[in-house]
Order: C-alpha cells, then sequence, then structure tokens
C-alpha cells in the first residue's frame, strides 16, 4: 500500500493509531483497499472512524453500545446515559465514541449531533484532535465506561452513535451492530409517549437478586461546602416492575412520590405509588437510610435489599435522597435485568452521579426552601449549574461520584430457557454458598472472644434475629479495614425451625408483594430461596413461597374511604432490646358523601431485639480543628470524632465534637460621629454673614478603621439689606469697587517695594467660650515688626475661629 498509518487522520484515539501501527499487515487483511483510501483522503473537521466492510471477526458481538432504557427516539435537550460494555471475559485497552446526525460523514462541525458530558475523568476525556469525540483517559484493560450524552436540538433528525474498541492488537470498527446505535427524534406527534420501546422479555422462570448500595459522598471526597451535621442518605425505596409503570426517569416529570423522597427523604408516598400498581409490580425494594452519609465498612455495612424478577416485571428502579440537598437524589431508571438471549443478567454495577427532581431551586446542600414554579424536567446535576453549587467547576470537568450500587443475581427458579448456555461463571454464581465458613479476618485487626449467641428475639414462630458481638482491640494497620463487630442470624422460637434435621439453609424471605386487588379481598406472596442443598443431595422440604389473603378497603362501595395498603413495617427504632415499629398507609380518596375518613394512616406495636451488652465506645482520633467561624476579631473553632463502634451497644457518653474559642487580629473600628447640631444664628444682622453647624467625635478610628470627616460646617446666610433705596445702593457698590482697586493697587506696590510682611507664630488656642452646647475658640498671628510707615499699613494681625464642646447641655 502507498498509504502510511502514520498519515492517517482518524478520529480515534492515539493507542488506537499505534496499534494499529504495529499490526498494519493484520488490519490490512479485515479492511478493503477502498476503506483506507478513504480513511486517508479525510482531511475534515473530525475525521471519521474507519468502518469494517470485511468479514466479521471472532468475538465480534462481545462489544455492545447501549442507552440506557434502550429508547427508539430522542427528546431534543434531554440527557441520556450511554455504555460501552465488555461481555465476560473480553475486555478493552482504548475506545472512541461519537455521535453523528445520520448519513454524515463527520469531516465537519455540523455534522456531529448532541454533546457527551464525563461522567469519571479516570475513565474517560474528550479527544484533543477531536474534542466532539470521547475517548479513554489512560490505556488500560476495562469491560465498561459510561458517559451522558445531551440529545441535540429540535429539527435534527436520527442521530447515530458510533464507538470503536482497541482490544489486545485487534481494532473493531462497525457501521452496524452492537457498536452502533440510532435513536430518532421524538416527533411532536409522539409527544409525552415514553421513550421506553415496547420490548418483551423471553427469559424463562424468575431470578432473585441483591441490590447493595455504597455511598462515597464525603467531606474528603466533596470538600467544599460540605454539610457536617446532618448529611445523610435517605432510606432506599424503589421496585421491580415491568415497562408499563416507569418510578422516575431523565426528561420526565417527578410524581409527588418522588418528590417527597426528593426533598424530604420520605418514602411513604412513592411506596404508596408503587403499591397502587400492583399488576406492574413484582417486589417492593425498600433499604434503610444511612446517618451519617459515610462510614468506613467495618463500622457499618452497606445497606441492602433482596427482590425478584419475571419475564413481565425484569425491570428495576429505585432512588435514594442525598440530604440535605434541594431535590438531589442518585438511583437506576428501569435497569433491565433481562438480556437478549433469553437469559437473567449476572452482576450490574453503576457508578451514580447526582441528579436534580425539578422540584425545588436551591443551588447548595441547605438552601431554603424554594419550589420551582412551573416543576421543571428532571435532569443530571453538571458542574456548571451555579457558582454557588457545591459540585460548581468554572472548567466545566465532571462532577465526581457520589455513590456506587452493585447488582448480584443470587438464584434462579423455575426452569431456563437461555439461548446462550451458561458459562462457568454464571453457574457457580447461583451454586456458590452466600457465606463463608472460613473466618476471613486480617491478622492485623485483633478482637476478643465472640460473646454467646442472644436469645431469639421471637418467642414465637415469626422469623427473628440473634446476635453475637466481639470488640476490636488493636488495629495495626490502618490502611487495612476491619470486619465487623457484630454478627446476626436468623432465628425463630423454640420447636419453630422447618430445617431442623437438615442441612437445608434458606435466605430471608424477600418483601410481600402488592395485594392482587385495591379494593376487597385478593391475595399477597413473597418468596425465599435455597441457599445450599443437603450434602447428601436430598431435596429441600422447606417451602420457598407463601401465599395469604389481603383485604383493601373492605367496603367498595363509592360512599366509602377507599385508602392503600398498608405499607411495610418499617425497622425497629432499636438494634438491641425493646423499640417501636411502624407502617403506614395513604387515604386514595375520601367518602363521596364529604363526610370525615376516619381511617387510621399510621399503625405503631412494640418490637423485641437481643439483649443489649455494653462495649466500651470504640473512638476514632480528633480531627483537625476547623477554621475561626471569623475573619478577624474573637470567634470559635470546633472538631470531631467518630464513634467506630454501633451507639446501641452500649453507653457511649463520650463527646462527639468540642468547640474552643479563637483569636485573630483585631478588627477595624471606623469613626463614628454624633448627629450634626442645629445651625447657628447668622453672625451678621444684615447684609451678607455666614452660620454654622458642627459634629463630636463618638468613637476614634483604630486598627486601620476609616477616618473621621469634617466635624464643622460653614453656610453663607443673608439676614436683609443694610441700607434702603436704589441710588444709595447703587453708591455705596460704586464706592466699594473702588475701595478694591485702590487696595489692590497698594498691595501690587507694597510687593514690589517692600518685602513680605514677617509674622509671629500663631498663638494657643483660647479657651471654649461655653462648656456645652457649642461654643467658639480663637487663635492669632500677629505682625513680627510693625512700622509707622503707611506702607505697611497692609500687614496686619490674622485671627482664626473653630467650634468647640459641641456635644449637648
Amino acid at each position: 500500500l502507498a498509504v502510511s498509518p502514520a498519515s492517517w487522520k482518524l478520529c480515534i484515539n492515539p493507542l488506537a493509531l499505534r496499534l494499529l501501527a504495529l499490526t498494519f499487515p493484520l488490519v490490512a487483511k479485515g479492511f478493503p483497499d477502498e476503506t483506507l483510501e478513504k480513511a486517508a483522503k479525510s482531511e475534515g473537521y473530525c475525521s471519521r472512524i474507519l468502518r469494517a466492510q470485511g468479514t466479521r471477526r471472532e468475538g465480534y458481538n462481545e462489544f455492545s453500545l447501549r442507552v440506557e432504557g434502550d429508547p427508539e427516539f430522542y427528546k431534543p435537550g434531554n440527557s441520556y446515559r450511554v455504555t460501552l460494555s465488555a461481555a465476560t471475559p473480553a475486555y478493552f485497552r482504548g475506545f472512541t465514541l461519537i455521535a453523528l446526525k445520520e448519513g454524515k460523514e463527520g469531516d465537519k462541525e455540523e455534522d456531529h449531533a448532541g454533546s457527551f458530558q464525563i461522567i469519571d475523568e479516570e475513565e474517560t476525556q474528550f479527544m484533543s484532535n477531536c474534542p466532539v469525540a470521547v475517548t479513554e483517559s489512560t490505556p488500560r484493560r476495562r469491560t465498561r465506561i459510561q458517559v451522558f450524552w445531551t440529545a441535540p436540538p429540535a429539527g435534527t433528525g436520527c442521530v447515530i452513535l458510533k464507538a470503536s474498541i482497541v482490544q489486545k492488537r485487534i481494532i473493531y470498527f462497525q457501521d452496524e451492530g452492537s457498536l452502533t446505535k440510532k435513536i430518532c427524534e421524538q416527533d411532536s406527534a409522539s409527544e409525552g409517549v415514553t421513550d421506553k420501546p415496547i420490548l418483551d422479555c423471553c427469559a424463562c422462570g424468575t431470578a432473585k437478586y441483591r441490590l447493595t448500595f455504597y455511598g462515597n459522598w464525603s467531606e474528603k471526597t466533596h470538600p467544599k461546602d460540605f454539610p457536617r451535621r446532618t448529611n445523610h442518605w435517605s432510606a432506599i425505596i424503589g421496585s421491580s416492575h415491568s415497562k408499563n409503570y416507569i418510578l422516575w426517569e431523565y426528561g420526565g416529570y417527578a410524581s409527588e412520590g418522588v418528590k417527597q423522597v426528593a426533598e424530604l427523604g420520605s418514602p411513604v408516598k412513592m411506596e404508596e405509588e408503587i403499591r397502587q400498581q400492583s399488576d406492574e409490580v413484582l417486589t417492593v425494594i425498600k433499604a434503610k437510610a444511612q446517618w451519617p452519609a459515610w462510614q468506613p465498612l467495618n463500622v457499618r455495612a452497606a445497606p441492602s435489599a433482596e427482590f425478584s424478577v419475571d419475564r413481565h416485571r425484569h425491570l428495576m428502579s429505585f432512588l435514594t435522597m442525598l440530604g440535605p440537598s434541594p431535590d438531589w437524589n442518585v438511583g437506576l431508571s428501569a435497569e433491565d435485568l433481562c438480556t437478549k438471549d433469553c437469559g437473567w443478567v449476572q452482576k450490574v454495577v453503576q457508578d451514580l452521579i447526582p441528579w436534580d427532581a425539578g422540584t425545588d431551586s436551591g443551588v447548595t446542600y441547605e438552601s431554603p426552601n424554594k419550589p420551582t414554579v412551573p416543576q421543571e424536567k428532571i435532569r443530571p446535576l453538571t458542574s456548571l449549574d451555579h457558582p454557588q453549587s457545591p459540585f460548581y467547576d468554572p472548567e466545566g470537568g465532571s462532577i465526581k461520584l457520589v455513590a456506587r450500587v452493585v447488582i448480584e443475581r443470587i438464584a434462579r427458579k423455575g426452569e431456563q430457557c437461555n439461548i446462550v448456555p451458561d458459562n462457568i461463571d454464571d453457574i457457580v454464581a447461583d451454586l456458590a454458598p452466600e457465606e463463608k465458613e472460613e473466618d476471613d479476618t486480617p491478622e492485623t485487626c485483633i478482637y476478643s472472644n465472640w460473646s454467646p449467641w442472644s436469645a431469639c428475639s421471637s418467642s414465637t414462630c415469626e422469623k427473628g434475629k440473634r446476635m453475637r458481638q466481639r470488640m476490636l482491640k488493636a488495629q495495626l494497620d490502618l490502611s487495612v479495614p476491619c470486619p465487623d463487630t457484630q454478627d446476626f442470624q436468623p432465628c425463630m422460637g423454640p420447636g419453630c425451625s422447618d430445617e431442623d434435621g437438615s442441612t437445608c439453609m434458606m435466605s430471608d424471605w424477600i418483601t410481600w408483594s402488592p395485594c392482587s386487588v385495591s379494593c376487597g379481598m385478593g391475595t399477597r406472596s413473597r418468596e425465599r430461596y435455597v441457599k445450599q442443598f443437603p450434602e447428601d443431595g436430598s431435596m429441600c422440604k422447606v417451602p420457598t413461597e407463601e401465599t395469604e389473603k389481603c383485604i383493601v378497603n373492605e367496603e367498595c362501595s363509592p360512599s366509602s374511604c377507599l385508602v392503600t395498603e398498608w405499607g411495610e413495617w418499617d425497622e425497629c427504632s432499636a438494634s438491641c432490646g425493646t423499640g417501636m415499629k411502624r407502617r403506614h398507609r395513604m387515604i386514595k380518596m375520601t367518602p363521596a358523601d364529604g363526610s370525615m375518613c376516619k381511617a387510621e394512616t399510621t399503625e405503631a406495636e412494640k418490637c423485641m431485639m437481643p439483649e443489649c451488652h455494653t462495649i466500651p465506645c470504640l473512638l476514632s482520633p480528633w480531627s483537625e480543628w476547623s477554621d475561626c467561624s471569623v475573619t478577624c476579631g474573637k470567634g470559635m473553632r470546633t472538631r470531631q470524632r467518630m464513634l467506630k463502634s454501633a451507639a446501641e451497644l452500649g453507653d457511649c457518653n463520650e463527646e462527639l465534637e468540642q468547640a474552643e474559642k479563637c483569636m485573630l487580629p483585631e478588627c477595624p473600628i471606623h469613626c463614628e460621629l454624633t448627629e450634626w447640631s442645629q445651625w447657628s444664628e447668622c453672625n451678621t444682622s444684615c447684609g451678607k454673614g455666614h452660620m454654622i453647624r458642627t459634629r463630636m467625635i463618638k468613637i476614634e478610628p483604630q486598627f486601620g478603621g476609616a477616618a473621621c470627616p469634617e466635624t464643622v460646617q460653614r453656610s453663607k446666610c443673608r439676614v436683609r439689606k443694610c441700607l434702603r433705596g436704589a441710588g444709595m445702593e447703587k453708591r455705596r457698590w460704586k464706592e466699594a469697587r473702588e475701595k478694591r482697586r485702590s487696595e489692590q493697587a497698594k498691595k501690587s506696590l507694597d510687593s514690589e517695594q517692600y518685602p513680605v510682611c514677617r509674622m509671629k507664630p500663631w498663638t494657643a488656642w483660647t479657651e471654649c467660650s461655653t462648656l456645652c452646647g457649642g461654643g467658639i475658640q480663637e487663635r492669632y498671628m500677629m505682625v513680627k515688626k510693625r512700622s509707622k510707615s503707611t506702607q505697611f499699613t497692609s500687614c496686619k494681625d490674622k485671627k482664626e475661629l473653630r467650634a468647640c464642646n459641641v456635644h449637648p447641655c
């Protein structure tokens, strides 16, 4: 070939070019000469990605480009999460991602559609020689990357999202298939219709998953204006559901339930909305809140919840509030756990950035409540939203990730019908025991022995818990986390266990499904799964499903008060000893006759947890002292430490925060004056004169404060004319003018023949004429040598006046 690889100007990353140069003969076999010639001629704004026009390579379908929710249409201006991934065990080292208008080559700036937003700067960056394209930050093995793509304005038409992959020494390009996604503009006729395509799941049986939420929002990772006292994640709320029900989505509007989670962190209304969609929901997903937002995993386990999916309800959504905040949340929307091969996804890992619910217009964590009117659409936050935002970056960088969610398949039930047979990893994921028998405690963690198991919290055949605990005596290596100091086990009252005489190990029950009816008597069910089968190969006889009757609104007449089904019981308020738990329901419709609805919406009852055992407080070292609360003068500063052992395990009265006074250089003191006095009387009884007013100094300026302005003001005054008659006035004016002329001539003559008058220094000021109310002081300057000659008569003594004792009497 006559064309050198180094002369190509491709819109692919430098790593791809290097690998392409190294493996040129290999690549040339898969790409016709015509393709290479076209690439060499591409000299435009951002040269196009090479396209494979030869035979597809082995492993070609190991890579996929996906837009979150798999929409067929985009809404102009909306943001969508785009994921480029490799199926296990494949990986890729480099990639390029662009978005082109349909039918365009990418040679011109106007060929590109929409804009990308970086989520993780350690993984992705914009290309230096093609700023509209995204590439890897560093060449290394990876299995997935994510970015946000903001759709172009109306009238753009269809858009082609295209990716190239660099794996080992092979570069994959694609015009059609799994590395190319076509998405068209939603026309006005379909406005308001969901972006979700009508996709059917072909998988068989059911699958059970565990969702685990890892918060990464802390003062260390997000230091700007981080709220120290009340930072938390609200309770997680979500569900597994069908495509006919969407909890929330980018570009959509927040429901009342989403709004209450977003602004208040309350999941009650959201749970009510979910349970009202009972036909479209399989499992309600709930997990407890986290206070504070972040603690090491050896102090507090990450919150988790289990849920099921089936062919009809194969999507999963959840959300949790980042608090305090105006209406900021994280979560997943309609994550599809059904594969195109009629199987169930084995594992999903998603890094999360915060999004705005569009219901509150605050810009900082603790902004006062300011409803957004009219309500705006849900959108991801960006680093350029507002200069006061804690995520603001004047250079428009990415927002640092605040959380990660891991969804792992823990069991499958029923006959499966995968088109592609399970690989070894897939099989092992279902068979691996969930709990390790061996002790994996690091050698650097020194513990006391485990305490005996407590009594079961349940004395009946209802499921309860029992607990044992140990004390962390020493942590020799702070970089190695130490496991929990508590251990819990499910249990039931004496003689209630169905597992006696069997090694069958079962999971906890998954949350009850919503009632099958919204009025009258229906049914609801729950499930659990086998964690470990008996070693002798026998079948487990323990039931894995439970069904019970449920009644919602016994009276279903139009005049009745209609309420929702009771929600699940909240967690017990205590983790040991006696506490309280509550559950809630909502009023759906008041009686048509206008009468009051007497139905209770909250129930509370006592709950028993294992007995509390005292464990000495385990506290972290004190933090550094905060900055002084003032910029000058006297203020306060604080420092904190964290309780590392669970507070409920014992009496821990140690203080977690200290405050002390701090002193900075004195603040400047500015001059302060009294109000002006009244103007004095005019100093003449007729003709022109003047009057004065004064004010006094209350505080002298200190430490660089502003100096004092004038304390005396003079103003002209004219009482009355001294002489009457026009002729006399005119004659007087003429005499005065002649007198001034003669005086000026005399002064001029004196200055020519004689030296300037020699004067003595000013005398001291005389005593004030009054003790208060404003008096006068005088001082004089006398002629040093006076001559009898008339030529020195212009040398006169001088006199000055000033106000004194201006304070009121």
